[in-house]
């Protein structure tokens, strides 16, 4: 794996290294709601309530040029 290159351009946005993190806290977040709700009287909570990706710490992704930075290309 010394010699491995990503395939295609694209990293992300900032400096985090991953939303892991943020993922993890939100789907909990997610979990504990539906477990307090009393589903035989409710409905679901929307997924759409949960894990905002603009409040993420990576904001997407971006395109770079590979001749321009080499050293974001190594994996």
């Amino acid at each position: 794996m010394s010699r491995s290159y990503r395939k295609t351009p694209i990293c992300g946005m900032t400096t985090a290294a991953s939303d892991k993190v943020f993922k993890k806290a939100e789907h909990k977040r997610a979990r504990r709601a539906v477990n307090a709700r009393d589903l035989t009287l409710d409905d679901a909570p929307a997924g759409k309530e949960f894990g905002n990706p603009w409040g993420a710490p990576k904001d997407g992704k971006q395109w770079i040029d590979p001749e321009r930075f080499p050293e974001i290309m190594r994996k």
